[in-house]
């Protein structure tokens, strides 16, 4: 006489189900904190460019784009998420275009560090902990990427995320995606303001061109 199995594997698709909405809250969050932790990054060199009055180099406004690019494929995770619906295909699709940004960014950061590593040199700008600011970028990048290729290892296993009462996750989620794009906005507003009416950022800048440009100083 056959064993009935109705009720075990009930069980075991509930617990599948379970463990697929686990994964997919933890990609949700991750997504958040990786959001929040990049603009926080870039917020970094603002502090340096508007307080200590250190002006960005080409190639540290460079690592400033892949950075902002890298948060914006968190961020389009956290968007997806706020729908109420969150598919394997989001989190590959934001994680694969910050991992991409992550990778251009470290090679960005790997070759302002190649050009200041012979004895002697200063370095450019401050150093935070012993490191220049470029240094601490491409260890960051480096980390994300390996960060990334965590999480993407998990990201199979999800396939739909609801927030049907989650009030407190969408005024999180919300107030990330707001940072986040303030802080690309800041950021365009600074490289404006640099560059001025010129095709090209100056190797080595050392004042806000526009000003000049347009005859407030000067």
């Amino acid at each position: 006489m056959a064993r009935r199995t109705e009720p075990q594997n009930g069980r075991t698709t509930t617990a599948a189900a379970g463990l697929r909405g686990l994964l997919g809250h933890g990609q949700y969050w991750f997504a958040c904190l990786f959001t929040l932790g990049w603009a926080g990054i870039v917020c970094g060199g603002l502090f340096f460019q508007f307080v200590e009055w250190e002006y960005p180099c080409p190639l540290c406004i460079v690592q400033r784009m892949f950075m902002m690019l890298a948060y914006l494929g968190a961020a389009y995770i956290v968007r997806q998420g706020l729908t109420g619906r969150l598919e394997r295909a989001d989190c590959m699709t934001g994680w694969g275009l910050s991992l991409v940004a992550c990778v251009a960014g470290a090679f960005a950061a790997w070759r302002q560090t190649m050009l200041h590593i012979l004895p002697g040199d200063k370095g450019y700008g401050s150093a935070v902990f012993g490191l220049h600011l470029y240094v601490w970028a491409w260890i960051l990048f480096e980390a994300s990427v390996l960060a990334i290729g965590v999480v993407l290892c998990f990201a199979h296993a999800t396939t739909r995320l609801d927030l049907p009462n989650g009030r407190a996750r969408r005024l999180i989620g919300s107030g990330v995606l707001w940072f986040a794009g303030v802080v690309i906005a800041v950021n365009v507003v600074a490289v404006f303001f640099e560059e001025g009416l010129h095709w090209f950022l100056p190797d080595n800048p050392t004042r806000y061109e526009l000003l000049y440009d347009v005859g407030i100083l000067g």
